[in-house]
């Protein structure tokens, strides 16, 4: 079981949350439930606005710190304030202005009669899609690097999709797409990409997680869609992070198709949640939606642990508890409880969720985890009294042993239809206690109308062990050869359909279709890598090779080629388990009729000055030629291409302003030269903003890029400004992070810019007191460097792994060693270094203002502070 249940393993691990509410402590748990029903009755006004879990613990005497998130009427920094002078540490604050935060429990009370606060709940949980292979620590994550890995690895789902022979036969590779995967974290991204896994991956500012199941589904992305972009957000931060996220990728990194394979315990199967509607939002905005159908096991293949039907009052109590339970026979006789299977153990996740809408819970069940003497192992008694979830979670405990079973109770309030689901365990018989499941396990954000469910199916070998012991063997997959319909589905994967109640009742035919696990990736864990967390990539990649094709296609038309191709797979038809059957690219894309795209992209200008005083530097009055190369990076010839120059400054002339480029093969680049003219009192150092735009007959014209160009003589002296500020701690696990002003006044524009952590005496000391930033983890940071205008470099990001403390790093754009290549053995980290982003950046406005250094924690357990760190300026010869 401790196997079968790593994707929960791998999602704790990256949450690390409090232990699940309502988790029995010592003491008789019989005498806690009748004590915690009376609480239920006797809350007060105040104590309402807490989860009722929390407000129980509280009156029960809860200490120490608990993870939170709290609703609030609107955004407000000064509450963000008022929790961290409470003692709290504020891990994240969504768009909508809900905050994930530890607090103290002994403020809770205190913080829950603040105005702006409308709720206080326990940390939403989640886990991924994966199953098997083995969660590495994050230490061992932190020593792989790129000389560990073997030649490239492809993942066997391009030959079992027969992607290979789409994209021979059509020559089109994803160019003009893309691709952007939500996960836990990406902690091998550097090593993937030094080892040639992958290409530049956008990852969004703080986002990058924890944990490498996205660097995997990232390297089946590329495998299947080399000639896309790809792009990256954690999914793990909370689940109002999830929804802002799902919605940046799509506004803010132009992603054209989204996956994720992350299921969050409090998303309702009978409503659409926040993070279902992020995915609606994006999906109406015309990107393409691909989450995985889960893990959780189907009726068909008898690997099921989700019951729901109609709540039926059975005249009964369980254990003298108050409530009427519910009767999972819809005959005779009586029974009042569902048997867990003996493998069911160490932490299955529980749901119970009632036909109520979210935030609007008047009616009030509970739900009791009994062993096979009676005696309760476990229950969740959440208060629902008008606003509240429908929802009540507990966990199985980690010992074994027959005899588990659930009840229902309905403490209070109206019948309703009600789904119970033991998310990776399995409802099964126990004597003569008959186990009743249903299909339609699905749900949440994967289950959103335009959103596509993805099934898995194996490439290559059989997952290799057994789900539960004497069950039938797992199947195998085509490798090296292609999908058939004869191919069968993977034994764990979810079922639908997903019946929704609000805002109008439907029924909603999930999983959409079913695509490629057990693939290969060169990420250690993921060796290879089970669950419909890999099979949704795999179908995601292969909607962007049809975009890639089929630029206009829609997501009706790309859900119509995906529904007339898959191969039908058992039973006939549409069904519950595989959807509309298995993907094959090769057959997607005839059907679509897939062309190679060209795509013209323009890159940066050399500069020679051609008139002017006679150094080599453009300077006010000179005139300069700009020899502006643009590429085809595309699939297919671009004809009748033509380049527009501008820079919107009127003391900055670039002349002619449109010029023709003919026709441009793809991989080949074309350049034409252009006059570029200064006014003789264009401001001095002031870079020239450049605009080009290239048009060529397709449907990915036009392309817009814009450029700098350094102007003026760089100066030799360099003038350094210090913080000067108090020693800071930087928060551990916060998007917040830790900020520092660097004041700079009267210096004008810069040629240059040099940024310094500094330090007097370097070590690898925890705590020193004599280096830049001290952290014991340095693989946890990421460094942002902000200009007075806003604009924003990030230094490092995720890098350095155990090592400690960074002391006299100089980030320069001129050296040659990239910073994000260092390993732990190099600690403390000292020197100069090219930094992640450019600092060039920067400098398209005056430096004059206060500038920024910002370093946030992405990982738990290790802390430290920044206390010395300083910039660099160099002016201009005047």
């Amino acid at each position: 079981m401790r196997v079968r249940m790593a994707g929960v393993a791998a999602a704790a691990i990256t949450m690390v949350c409090a232990l699940p509410s309502g988790a029995v402590a010592a003491g008789d748990p019989a005498k806690q439930i009748e004590a915690l029903q009376k609480i239920k009755r006797s809350l007060s006004p105040g104590e309402r606005k807490l989860d009722g879990r929390l407000a129980v613990e509280l009156r029960q005497g809860k200490a120490g710190t608990t993870e939170v998130d709290i609703t609030v009427s609107k955004p407000d920094e000064a509450l963000v304030a008022r929790l961290q002078q409470a003692g709290a540490t504020v891990r994240h604050v969504a768009s909508t202005g809900e905050i994930r935060a530890a607090v103290p429990a002994s403020a809770l009370r205190t913080v829950a009669t603040w105005g702006a606060v409308e709720r206080i709940e326990p940390a939403a949980q989640a886990m991924t899609a994966r199953i098997g292979g083995r969660t590495l620590s994050k230490e061992e994550r932190a020593e792989i690097t790129a000389a560990a890995r073997a030649a490239v690895v492809t993942s066997e789902g391009v030959r079992a999709h027969a992607a290979d022979t789409a994209r021979e036969t059509t020559k089109v590779t994803g160019i003009g797409t893309k691709l952007c995967a939500l996960s836990d974290g990406v902690d091998s991204l550097a090593a993937s990409q030094a080892a040639g896994e992958l290409p530049a991956v956008d990852v969004l500012p703080d986002q990058a997680g924890s944990g490498d199941e996205g660097t995997a589904m990232l390297e089946i992305l590329h495998d299947m869609a080399p000639g896309a972009e790809l792009g990256f957000a954690s999914a793990f931060i909370s689940d109002a992070s999830f929804a802002d996220n799902i919605r940046a990728l799509r506004s803010e990194a132009g992603c054209d198709v989204i996956v994720d394979d992350v299921l969050y315990f409090n998303e309702s199967p009978f409503e659409d949640g926040p993070i279902a509607q992020a995915v609606n939002d994006v999906t109406a905005d015309g990107a393409l939606y691909f989450s995985s159908a889960g893990n959780e096991g189907n009726v068909l293949d008898g690997t099921s642990g989700n019951y729901e039907g109609d709540f039926r009052g059975s005249g009964q109590t369980v254990g003298k508890f108050a409530g009427e339970a519910h009767d999972f026979d819809p005959g005779e006789p009586v029974q009042v409880f569902e048997p867990i299977s003996p493998d069911s153990d160490d932490g299955v996740p529980v749901t119970l969720w009632w036909a109520n809408q979210l935030g609007a819970a008047a009616d009030d069940y509970d739900l009791y985890l009994f062993d096979g003497t009676g005696t309760v192992v476990n229950f969740a008694q959440d208060v629902q009294d008008g606003d509240d979830d429908p929802y009540e979670l507990l966990f199985t405990p980690d010992f074994g042993g027959s005899g588990l079973r659930l009840a229902v109770v309905r403490f209070a309030g109206a019948p309703k239809y009600l789904q119970l689901s033991a998310l990776r365990g399995r409802f099964e018989a126990a004597g003569a206690l008959p186990a009743w499941v249903s299909p339609g396990v699905t749900r949440g954000h994967s289950a959103a109308a335009d959103a596509f469910s993805i099934a898995a199916a194996p490439a290559a070998t059989a997952l290799p062990y057994a789900l539960e012991p004497g069950d039938p063997p797992n199947p195998t997959g085509p490798f090296p050869g292609s999908f058939t319909s004869a191919q069968l589905p993977e034994r764990f994967t979810s079922d639908g359909p997903r019946r929704v109640f609000f805002p109008t009742e439907q029924v909603r035919a999930k999983p959409d279709f079913t695509a490629a696990d057990g693939v290969s990736t060169s990420v250690e864990g993921f060796q290879p890598f089970f669950g419909t967390s890999a099979a949704a990539p795999s179908a995601a990649g292969i909607a962007a090779l049809v975009l890639s094709g089929n630029p206009s296609a829609s997501i009706a038309d790309v859900r119509e080629a995906f529904g007339a191709t898959a191969l039908d797979l058992a039973p006939a038809g549409v069904d519950g388990r595989t959807g509309a059957g298995v993907l094959r690219a090769d057959s997607v894309l005839s059907y679509t009729g897939a062309t190679p795209q060209p795509l013209v992209r323009a890159s940066a200008p050399d500069v020679t000055v051609t008139t002017g005083d006679g150094d080599a530097f453009l300077e006010p009055g000179e005139t300069a030629r700009l020899r502006l190369p643009v590429t085809n990076v595309g699939d297919g010839t671009a004809t009748g291409v033509s380049v527009t120059v501008s820079t919107g400054d009127a003391k900055a002339v670039v002349t002619p302003r449109s010029q023709s480029y003919g026709e441009i093969a793809p991989g080949i680049t074309r350049s034409q030269d252009y006059t570029l003219r200064l006014a003789a009192d264009y401001p001095l150092g002031k870079r020239v903003p450049l605009n080009v735009r290239v048009t060529f007959a397709g449907v990915l014209s036009p392309t817009s890029d814009a450029f700098s160009l350094p102007t003026g003589q760089p100066g030799t002296a360099a003038t350094k400004f210090s913080y000067t500020g108090p020693v800071v701690p930087i928060p551990d696990v916060s998007t917040l992070g830790v900020t520092v002003t660097i004041p700079v006044a009267g210096f004008g524009y810069a040629s240059k810019l040099r940024f310094s952590i500094d330090g007097a005496t370097c070590n690898t000391t925890v705590g020193s007191t004599t280096v830049g930033i001290d952290h014991s983890f340095t693989g946890d940071l990421t460094g942002t460097l902000i200009a007075p205008s806003g604009a924003e470099a990030r230094l490092f990001q995720r890098v350095g792994g155990t090592g400690n403390n960074l002391c006299q790093v100089v980030f320069d754009d001129t050296s040659t060693r990239p910073f994000q290549s260092v390993t732990a053995s190099l600690a403390p980290f000292t020197g100069t270094w090219k930094p992640f982003e450019p600092l060039g950046g920067l400098l398209d406005a005056a430096a004059d203002g206060d500038w920024k250094f910002k370093v946030t924690d992405g990982a738990r357990l290790d802390t430290g502070s920044v206390r010395a760190v300083s910039l660099e300026l160099t002016g201009f010869v005047r």
